[in-house]
């Protein structure tokens, strides 16, 4: 019996895709050191359930449909650029959901309840905030910034930038289903395969 890593996810659509991987494109000019994601990986992680084996799966498939199934279907804006856990030592860079961000958090927190229950996912400390990772940072900032060398420069520079696309608009979106997905680790980075569609109502 085989495991799969889970999560449930919202897909962005290609418009909003591209005008993501432009911002991507924009930020590597003045960001070293910064692990992007993929294009196709681009999306809005609403729970990461860890390794799920197969028959568990379907079960969270069907937990997924039910709950859906109550939802009415919403538009998303995603919109501003920010980082975890702050932007003196950025690990994570993110855009961000403006309008949609409730019904995110109202489907997230419908979810949380059953898939506990079915013993495939343990509650986060912290509250949920749908966002898409852009990027994650590799290397290490220096820890004062009066710091000359040449990594000073390229994290003034992401700084900088963070600062400029603060309030980046990347579009709207009609959210009409959430997906069950598998990741799979691989040395080019994870392959992402669709495991279920969910529809809204």
């Amino acid at each position: 019996m085989g495991r799969l890593r889970t999560f449930i996810g919202v897909d962005i659509g290609k418009a909003i895709r591209d005008r993501a991987i432009a911002l991507q494109e924009k930020l590597a000019q003045s960001a070293n050191g910064v692990k992007w994601v993929e294009p196709e990986n681009l999306h809005v992680t609403m729970l990461f359930l860890g390794e799920v084996d197969d028959r568990g799966v379907a079960a969270v498939c069907r937990t997924v449909a039910d709950e859906t199934a109550g939802h009415p279907t919403f538009e998303m804006t995603v919109e501003k650029l920010g980082c975890f856990p702050n932007p003196r030592r950025p690990r994570v860079l993110w855009i961000g959901v403006g309008q949609g961000a409730q019904e995110l958090r109202a489907l997230h927190d419908g979810l949380e309840g059953p898939l506990m229950k079915l013993g495939c996912y343990r509650r986060e400390e912290r509250q949920y905030t749908p966002h898409i990772t852009l990027g994650r940072v590799k290397a290490d900032r220096p820890p004062e910034m009066t710091f000359t060398g040449p990594r000073h420069v390229a994290w003034t520079g992401l700084a900088a930038a963070l600062v400029q696309n603060a309030n980046w608009h990347g579009g709207n979106v009609v959210v009409q289903e959430l997906l069950v997905m598998s990741s799979e680790l691989t040395p080019q980075g994870p392959n992402y395969t669709i495991l279920s569609r969910a529809k809204l109502r």
